[in-house]
């Protein structure tokens, strides 16, 4: 049977960066693997991330599948289960689904024991990433959202452990356990179930790890997830303004709260020889050179106010 790893995380997280190292380990254990991306948004630039990053291996060892749903989540689950029953006679090792930062656990669950998949696929691992730098003031939504993820995971995974101090780890730590225990969950996150070393010199031994961690059978009192117009993606195309420019109307959405609650902007900025590569979060705005890019820039939060937005960027 295929094995199946869910790879979770709240907005910003760092899924799609722990997904690109998690899978060259996998390649090297000559796996066969598909990525499948279950996007929150209409449009998806993780994709131009991870084609960049496998190269030549992008579409041949490697397989990636997008599921763009809107904002409907039930109509991410009937898509996500169509392309999981496609890829069931692809003969893949190895498949690891990296849905929406808005997305119920318990929903993977009941999917994959759903006929006919059942037939092709089994549970490996659910992976939730947790931002050691996250705020820790999240919405009452939000906050279980990011619960529900942690109380099923096998592992959780600090990303930006190298930027923290011990005091601060520990205070994410309470914070995750907080939030569990607001949801009805008896989970208490201990030493053994956070993985916090640094991903910059991750090992072998590190990966295998995580490829047995498994998952948690912890329960918690369910809720509905996601309102209408509660949660929202913003779409902005042909923004052209210098690098400066362009930090300064990132930090001003993430600043304003007319313009909602901004949990994360990504895309990409033209440059005469190619493309900068953006990704911000309330805490750091990362910019890197890209050999592809996309003139969208992708705005996801709470109750966002389009135009309150736009303004920035004009």
């Amino acid at each position: 049977m295929i094995k199946v790893d869910l790879i979770t995380g709240f907005l910003g997280a760092g899924k799609t960066t722990f997904i690109i190292q998690y899978a060259k380990y996998l390649l090297s254990q000559g796996m066969r693997i598909a990525i499948v991306e279950n996007d929150f948004g209409a449009i998806n630039v993780d994709r131009l991330i991870l084609q960049q990053a496998f190269g030549d291996d992008f579409d041949d060892a490697v397989q990636l599948e997008m599921v763009i749903g809107g904002n409907d989540l039930d109509c991410h689950r009937r898509r996500l289960k169509t392309k999981l029953i496609t890829m069931g006679i692809e003969g893949y090792d190895y498949v690891l689904v990296e849905p929406s930062g808005i997305f119920d656990v318990e929903e993977f669950f009941d999917l994959l024991y759903e006929e006919p998949l059942d037939r092709w696929y089994q549970i490996g691992n659910v992976i939730s990433i947790v931002d050691a730098k996250a705020q820790r003031n999240l919405s009452g939504e939000s906050e279980y959202i990011l619960a529900s993820q942690l109380a099923k995971a096998g592992k959780i995974v600090l990303s930006k452990k190298q930027d923290v101090s011990e005091e601060e780890t520990a205070q994410i730590v309470n914070y995750l356990n907080r939030c569990l225990a607001d949801i009805g969950c008896e989970r208490v996150l201990s030493d053994k179930d956070i993985f916090s070393r640094d991903w910059e010199h991750m090992i072998r031994e590190d990966f295998r790890e995580l490829q047995n961690c498994g998952y948690s059978g912890y329960e918690y009192v369910k809720q509905r997830i996601v309102e209408d117009g509660e949660y929202d993606s913003l779409f902005f195309f042909h923004v052209r303004m210098s690098l400066t420019r362009l930090k300064e109307a990132i930090e001003k959405i993430f600043g304003n709260e007319t313009c909602g609650n901004v949990f994360r902007i990504k895309g990409y900025l033209p440059e005469k020889d190619g493309w900068l590569e953006v990704n911000a979060t309330r805490q750091e705005i990362s910019i890197k050179d890209s050999a592809v890019g996309q003139e969208v820039f992708i705005v996801i939060g709470e109750r966002l106010d389009e135009q309150a937005i736009r303004r920035f960027w004009e």
